[in-house]
């Protein structure tokens, strides 16, 4: 299993280089970025720094979306990329939330993230596609290789995500949601004629070493809340009629509201609607222990790469442990 690592794109950019560089030296293989280009700094910019610093890191978004910029745009800036630094990047990609919220937008449709991840994946691929009645191909792309993963949390986004993509990311930790979740794929890519077992399946969710397990739910609670918002969408859609697991729906029944100006930060007063539980479930928190064991059940389900996303007061402390314990433990 693969071990990678989710940051925000705060300022200053560099100190982001200079954390991928430490992951890199840690033994992680991938290091994510949120691509909310209002709230954080321009991630393909900070990528090109990362990849010119380090040598073996893989770099990509957590996730980008169809809406902030034309799909042959971000083809591009992944195809050059790849040119510069020798296929080190991939495409994590779902709906869109807080990149257009902010905005006054709302998340994509299901036909346009499907259209989009097949226009993005053919270009970075160095292939002709069709685009708005044109065909197009990068002439200057033709070693380029990337893979498309998709973020999903509904019954209709995994269809889609194991019709069409090379990954799926499930942003929550839980084993028995991530069974649920990663079944689902393998259903849909094998009713589509793919082979299940070609997906790479990413779990992402915050990770925090350390004894003080209060502390920890504390500075971890923000992302039920960021998973919230998707199953708000969710419910909205199918009502509370099991096309997702119940523990993602009940949950939610006491949110109000969410301020993006908080979005992924430790402390975010706007999701004290979301219990212990919930986040011990979603999390993996606890001493080393703690760590090696989810990770095991979620390696059983068929786990490649588990993203630690390092959004709290012990970042270095957190990725020293998972480079001197836990990575070790799964190379």
């Amino acid at each position: 299993m693969d071990i990678g690592v989710v940051m925000q794109n705060d300022p200053p950019a560099l100190a982001l280089v200079d954390w991928a560089k430490k992951a890199e030296a840690a033994g992680f293989s991938h290091f994510w970025t949120f691509d909310s280009h209002v709230l954080w700094q321009e991630p393909y910019v900070v990528y090109s720094a990362i990849l010119g610093a380090t040598d073996r890191i893989v770099v990509g978004p957590m996730v980008t979306n169809p809406g902030t910029r034309d799909w042959t745009v971000t083809a591009s800036a992944f195809a050059t990329l790849n040119e510069m630094y020798g296929n080190r990047t991939v495409c994590g990609i779902g709906r869109g939330d807080s990149a257009l919220r902010v905005l006054g937008l709302t998340p994509q449709t299901l036909g346009q993230l499907r259209e989009s991840v097949q226009v993005i994946k053919g270009l970075g691929n160095g292939e002709k596609v069709t685009v708005r009645g044109n065909e197009i191909q990068f002439a200057w792309a033709a070693e380029s290789s990337l893979e498309v993963w998709v973020a999903a949390y509904g019954p209709k986004a995994l269809a889609l995500t194991g019709e069409v993509g090379d990954g799926y990311i499930l942003q929550l930790a839980d084993p028995d949601i991530a069974e649920w979740m990663i079944t689902a794929v393998r259903q849909a890519a094998k009713k589509a004629g793919r082979d299940p077992e070609s997906i790479t399946f990413c779990v992402a969710a915050p990770a925090y070493v350390g004894d003080d397990l209060a502390h920890a739910r504390e500075q971890t609670r923000w992302f039920g809340g960021m998973v919230g918002n998707h199953v708000a969408d969710i419910v909205a859609r199918y009502g509370e009629s099991g096309a997702v697991p119940q523990a993602l729906t009940d949950y939610i029944k006491a949110r109000q509201s969410y301020d993006y100006a908080e979005h992924g930060r430790a402390g975010n007063s706007h999701t004290t609607f979301v219990p212990d539980e919930i986040v011990d479930r979603f999390c993996v928190l606890g001493p080393v222990e703690n760590h090696v064991k989810r990770l095991e059940q979620l390696k059983a389900l068929g786990v490649d790469q588990f993203a630690v996303y390092l959004q709290h007061d012990n970042k270095a402390e957190t990725l020293a442990a998972y480079g001197e314990h836990i990575i070790p433990a799964f190379s």
